[in-house]
């Protein structure tokens, strides 16, 4: 028997490779899943468009959007009249589309989310190896993460379960991730990745997000 059945997870869902593979995942393990994403001031709203055709199309039981207004605070190309870079960032500078903050301020509304539905799995897109250099996308931040759900939810502390949160694409590259996306039956024209999308909503193309798509389907279609 698949692992999750009858088990319902939060999938946090932004419609782009990484989260889309993850609901797969979760759907394919059984569990019945229950998506949240974010209108959190970012630059466009494709990417939402986007999660809401991927929720759809994977059967999700539910799909949450909640808005979350992070462009009051700025501080990133995603939420602030800054330019999103056009060359590949270089090795060990966070770039400056990383949002302050985010992964945690979803992280903790999904783990509501998860508590309201007696839910105790909570999924999410992060990786560590072909990623921008998030600090919230470390293994680190996510067992540090896990700890605190476990230390601050009523659920929790009294005592009735304990909440997982799960990374599976953690350690993986972009090529193996579209590899078991596609094992899966995902239909990844469904999502969107581009920060910086042209006028006529085509993407970019220079983008980072952009830049680990495009080598992510080249390396799994076997196109050096």
């Amino acid at each position: 028997m698949p692992k999750g059945e009858g088990r319902k997870a939060v999938i946090l869902l932004s419609g782009g490779v990484d989260s889309s593979t993850v609901l797969a995942m979760a759907r394919a393990e059984g569990y019945e899943c229950h998506a949240i994403s974010f209108e959190y001031g970012q630059r466009h709203g494709v990417e939402l468009e986007a999660a809401r055709r991927v929720a759809a199309a994977l059967g999700a039981a539910s799909h949450t959007v909640v808005p979350v207004g992070l462009d009051r605070i700025g501080g990133s190309a995603l939420t602030a009249e800054i330019d999103v870079p056009k060359a590949a960032t270089p090795k060990g500078t966070i770039p400056v589309t990383y949002v302050p903050a985010r992964n945690t301020v979803f992280l903790s509304l999904g783990l509501a989310l998860a508590e309201t539905l007696g839910a105790w799995d909570v999924f999410i897109g992060a990786n560590a190896v072909d990623y921008s250099g998030y600090p919230d996308c470390r293994p680190e931040y996510i067992e540090a993460f896990e700890q605190m759900a476990n230390l601050a939810t009523k659920a929790a502390v009294e005592g009735s379960g304990r909440f997982s949160i799960h990374a599976p694409l953690i350690r993986m590259t972009k090529a193996g991730i579209i590899r078991t996306g596609l094992a899966l039956g995902l239909d990844y024209s469904l999502t969107w990745s581009c920060y910086d999308p042209a006028p006529d909503g085509s993407p970019c193309g220079l983008c980072d997000s952009c830049r680990f798509r495009i080598r992510g389907f080249e390396e799994a279609l076997g196109q050096q």
